[in-house]
Order: C-alpha cells, then sequence, then structure tokens
C-alpha cells in the first residue's frame, strides 16, 4: 500500500476518535477518491505515492472551486466548511513553489526546449516548455501559475 494512503487511512482514524468532524469527512472523502481511482479501468490496481498525491490535488481543487461557488451563491457557512476541508487535504500535498522558484524551474525548461530545437521556442512551442517544465514541478504547483509563468517567458 502506498505510503500515503496509509497515512490518510491512520489520520482517518485517528480523526473518527478524536470527532474531529471536518478532518473526518475531508479524509474520508479523499479516501473515497483514492480507491475509486485505483478500481477504475480494466483491472484494479494500487496508487503509487505519486498518484494519489494526483488524485490529493484534484480534491483540493473541487473543493476551492466548490467554496467560490458557495461564496458566489452567498452560502458563506458552505463555502467555510469546503475551504477547511481543503486546507486538510492541502496538508498532504508538498509545499506550493513560490514565484520565484517557479520562473527558474520555467527558465530551465525554456534553455532545454531551447537546446533541444536548436532556437529560442516560439508561442507554438508551449506545449513542450509545458510538458518539460512539469516534469521538474511534479504537482507543487498549479497548471494555471505554470502556464501563466511559461506564456509571460515566451513573450519575452
Amino acid at each position: 500500500m502506498a505510503e500515503l494512503k496509509a497515512r490518510l487511512q491512520a489520520d482517518l482514524s485517528a480523526a473518527i476518535k478524536g470527532r474531529e468532524s471536518t478532518r473526518m469527512a475531508a479524509l474520508r472523502m479523499a479516501l473515497a477518491a483514492v480507491t475509486t481511482e485505483e478500481v477504475a479501468g480494466d483491472v484494479a490496481r494500487e496508487l503509487s505515492d505519486d498518484e494519489v498525491q494526483r488524485v490529493l490535488t484534484r480534491e483540493v481543487k473541487k473543493r476551492k472551486e466548490a467554496a467560490e461557488a458557495f461564496a458566489g451563491a452567498g452560502r458563506a457557512e458552505q463555502a467555510k466548511a469546503e475551504q477547511d476541508e481543503a486546507a486538510v487535504l492541502s496538508d498532504y500535498l508538498p509545499a506550493q513553489l513560490g514565484d520565484d522558484e517557479l520562473e527558474a524551474i520555467v527558465a530551465e525548461a525554456v534553455a532545454e526546449v531551447t537546446e533541444q530545437l536548436g532556437a529560442p521556442p516560439a508561442q507554438r512551442q508551449m506545449g513542450q516548455v509545458m510538458k518539460a517544465a512539469n516534469a521538474r514541478i511534479a504537482g507543487r504547483a498549479e497548471g494555471a501559475r505554470v502556464a501563466a509563468a511559461v506564456r509571460a517567458k515566451l513573450q519575452g
């Protein structure tokens, strides 16, 4: 079993014993999403820590989007609950990159693609730069932030 999944299960047991309702709800939903991912496809399989991390990232993103929707609809209590759950799940994810670190990684990716192409990449090679950057970032920054940094770097 993946170490991260085992940690989620252990923390869920502790949350149940401690009667921490927000933590318990967030961990139950996260483990349900992990289990769903494990049985998706033709054959059931165990997820690696990286795959569990991707599932958690997706769940955090869902919670943040739901919080925004609730806030926009004037339902502050539900928005707060979603934000709290996102915060619980964020504790299991690696720390997000700062802007300076992100720009440095994007610069490395641009240099790598420049070396491959023999010329500086243009805007139409953004996909290649994104692929190289995402390989280095490994979930430590949201895709929209990475895309914005790559776009800014390619535009000069």
